[in-house]
Parts: C-alpha cells; sequence; structure tokens
C-alpha cells in the first residue's frame, strides 16, 4: 500500500512539472481562493497577468509576419492567397451576422432586462467615458486606412496585426516574383526567425501559470461575486447562447470539414484554460498557430485567416453587444421595434469590425448603437459595467474557437487542409510537437531540418 502510495505521489509530481493544463487549472483555483478570502491582496496581483499578456504581444506581429510570408512562398501561389482571404471574409461576416441575430433572438425570448425599471438619469454619465478614455471607434474607412502602414517599423511598433499582415503579402509577393535564385538566403533566414520566436514564446508560456493567478485573483477580488446575483439572468443568457452558437460552429465544422470540434477544444484545452485564465484571446494565439499548423492547415492558411478573425470574427463580442443592446433597453423600459432591432444588427455589423485593439471598445460600440435608435440614452450603457468583466470569459473562448473554426473551414474550402493528419493529432495518434520544439538530427541539411514532424506547406487535402 505503501508503494501504491508513493507511485501516485510521484505520478502527481510529474504531471504537476509537464502538463501546462494542470499548472492552469491550480493557478486559476488558488487565484480565486486568494481574491474571495484577501480581496485587497487579490486586487493588487494584476501586474502579473498584464505582465505576461505583454510579453505575448511582443512576440505576435514578428511571428504573424514570419508566418505569412513563409507560408506564400511556400504555397508558390499569391491568387490562392488571395482567394484565402476573400473565403475568410465571407466566412467571418456569416458567423459574425449569425451570432448577432441568435443574440437578438435569445434576447427577445429570455428578456434578461425586463423588470428592473432603471431611470437612466440616475446613472453615472462619466462612467463610460472613464471606461473608454473618451475614445471612439473608427469609421469604416478610417478603418480600412489604418490597415495600411505607414511605416514599416511603426506597424510592429504599435503591434498592429491587419498593417503587418499587409507588408508581411507585399513581402511574400516580392519572393514571389523574385525566386530563390535572386534571394536565396532570405526564405530561411525568416524561417530561422520564426523558429527563434516559437522558442521565446515557449520560454514566456511558462510564466502562464503565474499569469493566471494574478488575473483570477484580481477578478474575483475586484468585482467580488455580487454582480453574479444582480446580472444572473443576463450572464446566464449570454453563456447560454454563447454556448448553442459553439454547438452549431461545431455541426458547421463537422458537415465542412468531418473534424469535432469537442476533440479540437481536448486537443487544445492548456490554451482554452490559459485563455480563460488571462482574459485574453492574444496570449494564445502563438500557441494555436503551431497546434493548428500541426493539426494538417497549410501555413498560409494560419498566416493569414487566424490573425485576420481577431480584427474581423469577434463571434462573442457580437453575441454580448446583440443581448446587452435589448437588455439596456428593457431596463430603461424601452420597447424595439423589429425595424429598430434590424438597425441594431445593421449598426453592430459595422462597429463590431473596429472593435479590436480599441480600450472599451464594446461600451464604445454599445454607445454607437444606442445613438443610432436614437430612443436609449447613451448613459444607459453604464448599466453593463458591473457585468463586462464577467463576460470576458465567454467573448474570449467564443471568439478564439470561431477563429479556429475558421481556419479549418477556409483551409477545407481552399483544398489547404490535411484532414488524415488533422484526425490523426486530434485522436492522440500522433503528437503535436511545435516545429520549434523538434531537434533535428546533425547530419540532416538545413532545408530538411527547418520543419521536422510538421506538414509540408504545399501539401494538399488527403
Amino acid at each position: 500500500m505503501p508503494h501504491a502510495t508513493g507511485t501516485l505521489t510521484r505520478r502527481a509530481g510529474r504531471l504537476l512539472r509537464t502538463s501546462l493544463f494542470v499548472q492552469v487549472l491550480i493557478a486559476l483555483a488558488l487565484g480565486v481562493l486568494v481574491g474571495r478570502l484577501w480581496p485587497q491582496a487579490g486586487s493588487s496581483l494584476q501586474p502579473l497577468g498584464d505582465g505576461f499578456v505583454r510579453l505575448i504581444k511582443a512576440m505576435i506581429a514578428p511571428l504573424v509576419f514570419c508566418v505569412v510570408v513563409a507560408g506564400i512562398t511556400k504555397a508558390g501561389d499569391l491568387k490562392a492567397f488571395g482567394r484565402i482571404g476573400v473565403k475568410a471574409l465571407i466566412w467571418f461576416e456569416v458567423a459574425t451576422s449569425l451570432a448577432l441575430v441568435i443574440g437578438l433572438l435569445a434576447a427577445n425570448v429570455f428578456a434578461p432586462g425586463a423588470g428592473m425599471h432603471v431611470d437612466p438619469a440616475s446613472l453615472d454619465k462619466g462612467a463610460v467615458e472613464a471606461k473608454t478614455g473618451g475614445g471612439q471607434l473608427p469609421s469604416t474607412a478610417q478603418f480600412i486606412l489604418e490597415s495600411l502602414p505607414n511605416s514599416a517599423v511603426g506597424a510592429f511598433a504599435e503591434n498592429s496585426l491587419l498593417q503587418v499582415l499587409v507588408l508581411a503579402c507585399l513581402v511574400g509577393a516580392a519572393l514571389l516574383h523574385l525566386g530563390q535564385q535572386k534571394v536565396p538566403q532570405l526564405l530561411p533566414l525568416i524561417e530561422q526567425a520564426q523558429d527563434v520566436v516559437f522558442t521565446i514564446v515557449g520560454y514566456i508560456m511558462k510564466l502562464a501559470p503565474l499569469a493566471v493567478f494574478g488575473a483570477t485573483a484580481h477578478l474575483v477580488g475586484e468585482y467580488g461575486l455580487g454582480a453574479m446575483s444582480t446580472y444572473g439572468k443576463l450572464i446566464a443568457v449570454c453563456y447560454g447562447v454563447a454556448l448553442v452558437f459553439l454547438v452549431l460552429l461545431g455541426c458547421a465544422l463537422k458537415v465542412v470539414t468531418g473534424l469535432s470540434l469537442w476533440k479540437f477544444v481536448r486537443y487544445t484545452r492548456e490554451e482554452l484554460l490559459l485563455a480563460l485564465g488571462t482574459g485574453s484571446s492574444e496570449t494564445v494565439m502563438p500557441r494555436m498557430m503551431q497546434k493548428l499548423r500541426a493539426a494538417g492547415c497549410r501555413d498560409d492558411a494560419v498566416g493569414l485567416v487566424l490573425p485576420t478573425g481577431y480584427s474581423f470574427n469577434l463571434d462573442g463580442a457580437s453575441i454580448y453587444l446583440s443581448i446587452g443592446t435589448l437588455f439596456i433597453a428593457q431596463a430603461i423600459g424601452v420597447d424595439l421595434s423589429l425595424g429598430q432591432q434590424i438597425t441594431v444588427v445593421l449598426v453592430l455589423m459595422l462597429t463590431s469590425k473596429g472593435m479590436a485593439g480599441v480600450p472599451g471598445s464594446a461600451f464604445l460600440a454599445l454607445s454607437a448603437t444606442a445613438s443610432a435608435l436614437g430612443v436609449i440614452p447613451a448613459t444607459a450603457v453604464a448599466l453593463l459595467l458591473g457585468v463586462d468583466r464577467i463576460m470576458d470569459s465567454m467573448r474570449v473562448a467564443t471568439n478564439l474557437l470561431g477563429n479556429c473554426v475558421a481556419v479549418f473551414a477556409v483551409s477545407r474550402w481552399e483544398g489547404a487542409l490535411d484532414r488524415v493528419t488533422a484526425k490523426k493529432v486530434m485522436n492522440g495518434e500522433r503528437p503535436a510537437t511545435p516545429a520549434h520544439e523538434a531537434e533535428p538530427a546533425p547530419e540532416q541539411p538545413l532545408e530538411a531540418a527547418s520543419e521536422p514532424g510538421t506538414v509540408p506547406a504545399t501539401s494538399g487535402e488527403k
């Protein structure tokens, strides 16, 4: 019996040392405990999470640049890359529109704000402005213009993913035009830089449990659990709609690719738990890119669809905004007509595209929607201040899974998905070893060792 206990202890210790999922799960539980028992101490731990997010964000722009350039040059076809972009935008528009409509339907059926009888005059007029820092969402023209870099260095310095994507497409196109004979050393250099960035990300990920602990302790210590009772119905409706939407996404993924969303969730459970713990999907973008590539998606599809989705495919945010708009109207006693609700969908379809990277963007989008309707006072948006942070988990998980499903779907649509590899990896039949972690044998040439264990970039669907 003592021998069995010792063996179990050793296994538990080894699991704790090697499993990021277990480490993050324990950190999450400890964060809730500290925030609940010592709220003031918990509130002061936010820098742990913020520091981790800053480190990861520093790696995203160079990583996206390297993956996209390498993907274009390996695919050898700039037209195919353009087709992937167009198909991705079509998928994004359909998905976000569906999320908005489902959210509105649920808000009409369950009416989470009914019976609150809130007087807008009693709300703090400056609360929303303080949350948004007096900012505003860009117009459509401004959004498109700001997607174009006016400085190659500035795009990386400002961590503007869309600008980095534009630069990467230009560099990739130039490499294709010049060919390997004129610039033989440039592509291997970019691939090596990509391996370096992935290795740095691996170092940073060792701090993930500490970041989750700090972010969770701050959330519970700062906001407590009181909002759960005050906004219980709204929270339940938002999370319930998100679950229904993910089920629909899973069905779409099964029909389009034959893959299981549940198996993908198990395959990426570490990344999903980390995103939930830190309240940011950007923290796991590098790891998700690795896992999508290992699961049979071609480099150019992963490099274009996933980063673009962070700006154009905010499914979770769309659900929250549509439900939140009707919640505010119901809470102050305004009955929106069918025409006004259609206006809500149209306005949010536009405003949701410019939300990424804008502080307090959800409240700016809600304020813009209220102004377009003309029957909801802008101050009423402050009703959601107490529950906004609790919605982060729903938004992050739905946004992240929605973008990953988009990568698989667009890859299948373009013939850039190796379904045999995808099924083997998700079933655990093949280890999903990131390229930079595999050590090539000394006698291998550089070209053969650049990406061991990964799916060739030019492999089509099998």
